[in-house]
This record gives C-alpha cells, sequence and structure tokens, in this order.
C-alpha cells in the first residue's frame, strides 16, 4: 500500500510538472508565434502570477470549507476547466484580447495549484502509509524533463499547436492519478483501521492561526521569505524568457527544450537523495549552499556566449532548485507547529510566485529595451543580495522560535 500511494502520488506530481512545462515554459514561444512583443508578455506573465496570488488563499479556503469532501475534488474540478481552457487556445491565430485574458486565467489557475499539489502529499501522508515528497518530486522532475525536451522538438518541427496538445493529455493523466491517489489512500486508512485519524479536520485545524500571530511568531521566516523571493527571481526570469536568452546567443526552441529537459535531469539526484543527505546536512546549511549555487548559475549564464557555456552554468542546477525547494519545505516542517505550517508552505509558494510577477513585468520590458544580457545582470544582482540575506537570517529562524515559545 505505501510503494502504491508514492507511485501514484509521483504521477500526480509528473503531470502536473509537465502540463507546467507545457504552459509556462512555452509561454513565450507561444505568445511569440501569436505576434506578442516580449513587453506584452511580460504583462501576461506578471498578470497571470498576481492572479495565482489572488487564487492560492481562495482555493485553500475553499479547501478548508470542505470538511466531508476530498481535497482532490477540488484540484480535479480546477483541471477539468484548464482542459477547456487550454483546448480553447486553438481557435487563436493572432494576438487578442480574448487570448490574453485566457491565456492570463490559465496560467493563473495552473499556478495556483501548485501549494494544493505539495499539500496533497502532507494531507494522504499517515505514519504507516508515508509518502516520500522528494522521491515524488524528483519524478516530476522527470516527467518535466521529458516533455520540454520532447514537446521542444515537437513545436520546432509542427508549430506551436503542438502546445496544446500535449497539454491537454497531460491533464487528463492528471485527474486519472488525482483520483488512484485519493482511492489508495482511502483504502490505506481503512485497511490500518485509524479510527481517530480525520484528515479533513486535520487540515482544517492548520488553518486557524491569524496571520499576524503567524508574522509575530516567525518574524526571522517572514525575512527568508523575502530573500527566496530575490533568488527566484533569476529562476522565473529562466522559465520565462530562455528563449530569448537562447535566441541572444544563437539558440533556437528546439534547444531550449533540451536545456529544460538538461535541468530537470540535474534536479534528480538532490530530490530523490534529499531524505539521506538531510541525515548529513541541517536545511539551513543547504539553503546556504544552494542560494549560493543559484548566483553563480545565473551569473554564468549572463558571462555566456554560446550555448554550449549555458550548459556548463546550468549544472548548477545541480544542487540550487532541489536543495533549495526541499530544504525550504522541510525547514517550515521543521520549525512550525501544525497550526501554522500551512500559512508558512504558502508563504514560500507566494513568494516564489511574486518572483514571478516582478521577473515578468521588468523582464519584458528590459528586454525589449536594452536586450538579455542587461536582464540577466539585474537578475545576477538580486540573486546574490538574496544570498546574502538568507546567510545573515537563516540560522536565526530556530533559535528565535525557541525564545517565543
Amino acid at each position: 500500500m505505501k510503494k502504491s500511494l508514492n507511485i501514484s502520488y509521483s504521477a500526480v506530481q509528473g503531470s502536473y510538472w509537465m502540463y507546467f512545462g507545457a504552459i509556462m515554459s512555452f509561454a513565450s514561444v507561444f505568445l511569440l508565434s501569436k505576434d506578442y512583443t516580449n513587453s506584452e508578455i511580460g504583462v501576461i506573465l506578471a498578470l497571470s502570477s498576481i492572479g495565482a496570488v489572488i487564487l492560492q488563499p481562495i482555493l485553500a479556503d475553499m479547501v478548508d470549507k470542505m470538511e466531508q469532501k476530498p481535497l482532490i475534488l477540488l484540484t480535479n474540478i480546477v483541471a477539468i476547466g484548464l482542459i477547456f481552457g487550454t483546448a480553447s487556445l486553438y481557435l487563436f491565430k493572432m494576438k487578442s484580447l480574448t487570448l490574453t485574458i485566457v491565456f492570463i486565467t490559465l496560467a493563473a489557475f495552473m499556478s495556483s495549484l501548485q501549494p494544493i499539489v505539495t499539500s496533497i502529499a502532507f494531507h494522504y501522508s499517515t505514519a504507516r502509509n508515508p509518502i516520500n515528497f522528494g522521491m515524488s518530486r524528483s519524478f516530476g522532475s522527470v516527467s518535466y524533463a521529458a516533455m520540454t525536451s520532447i514537446l521542444g522538438a515537437m513545436v520546432y518541427k509542427y508549430g506551436t499547436n503542438a502546445i496544446p496538445t500535449a497539454g491537454i493529455i497531460i491533464l487528463f493523466l492528471l485527474i486519472v492519478s488525482l483520483l488512484t491517489t485519493a482511492s489508495i489512500s482511502k483504502k490505506a486508512v481503512i485497511e490500518a483501521d485509524i479510527d481517530n485519524i480525520d484528515l479533513n479536520k486535520m487540515q482544517k485545524s492548520q488553518q486557524k492561526i491569524s496571520l499576524a500571530e503567524f508574522i509575530r511568531r516567525n518574524k526571522n521566516f517572514v525575512i527568508f521569505s523575502f530573500a527566496v523571493m530575490l533568488i527566484f527571481f533569476q529562476n522565473s526570469v529562466l522559465n520565462s524568457y530562455l528563449i530569448q536568452i537562447l535566441e541572444n546567443v544563437g539558440g533556437n526552441s528546439n534547444q531550449m527544450g533540451q536545456l529544460f529537459s538538461f535541468m530537470a535531469v540535474l534536479e534528480l539526484p538532490g530530490l530523490f537523495f534529499f531524505t539521506q543527505i538531510r541525515k548529513k546536512l541541517s536545511c539551513q546549511f543547504m539553503l546556504k549552499l544552494s542560494s549560493v549555487a543559484f548566483s553563480f548559475k545565473i551569473f554564468l549564464t549572463y558571462l555566456a556566449g554560446s550555448v554550449s557555456f549555458i550548459y556548463i552554468a546550468f549544472l548548477f542546477q545541480l544542487i540550487s532548485f532541489p536543495l533549495f525547494l526541499s530544504s525550504s519545505v522541510h525547514l517550515v516542517d521543521e520549525v512550525m507547529d501544525k497550526n501554522e505550517a500551512v500559512k508558512g508552505q504558502s508563504l514560500i509558494t507566494s513568494m516564489m510566485t511574486l518572483s514571478t510577477v516582478f521577473a515578468s513585468f521588468i523582464g519584458g520590458f528590459v528586454l525589449d529595451l536594452s536586450g538579455a544580457s542587461s536582464l540577466l545582470l539585474i537578475s545576477s544582482v538580486l540573486a546574490v543580495i538574496g544570498t546574502i540575506v538568507v546567510f545573515v537570517i537563516i540560522d536565526k529562524i530556530k533559535d528565535s522560535k525557541s525564545l517565543i515559545e
């Protein structure tokens, strides 16, 4: 049962990140083909991220109120809506206000699902049937790698209609994997005869702490979350504007897909073996190390004069993204009570989303005004500032929490 639950949740992660790859990682490619400018693309991506920030607490509140209904039901409802929205992309030949609204809505709802997909792991995991988040998230990276590589080649050969086609197929896979996870988890609880566990009530109890109280108890963590926003600015720039960065050094959409795939493959060891790594290294140390790796990656990308050199820069993905993502998730679990952990996870996700807002707005205009090199330089400076904040504040989080308690 434990193995089956991990497999089904891995499929949830895999299908979600494949859809992310199809819609967000290829957003610039799709919108450029419809005659949007870089500035217009930046505004679209920024507005979609703002929409996600607004939607995330709304969806979380809806989940909190679904006392007798599974968390996965809401996720499936959103996924069904995304199927219709993705299919509508076929209808647009050139840019229009309607296409702009549709794409913003699609991207916003897709991004708003990310913290819910993460929460599913903790929602359905039990002591007897735990879900290995690192292993499952690593499957998400494998799936993302395969998707971006294949889709890059398909777009290069057949055009951008390959993007919505891939998205629709993936969403059906997401729905099936969500239903399977819920079914297996229900059987696990029944077979274990854990009568004192009410997962919905557990989730509801995690929402009771007020935001003001959360900030009072976690001031240093809030400061750390701002560092996350600064560091992930460069990550958002690379996710949104890699095609423009590659074209600046002679690359194309096929190479873009290969580079996204390359990055995703590099994430696998850190995600898959994170449990073992965590036994040797603290979350605080790994957050420092991964922050430095992020800074080196973006700065070397700024220095790159060829696609080959960008591959060298992206080698830092091996220790940047997987260690930072997993460490931040587990840091929340380490330093926070159950009644505030959801807000902690949501804060980190919101800051990552806000980084996309700023990266999208600033990135599009900088690309049009002064080119890819200027955007990479700005990203490098912000990553370094964020890294400095992490070094100053991260070790203080546990200490300050202990004093409050």
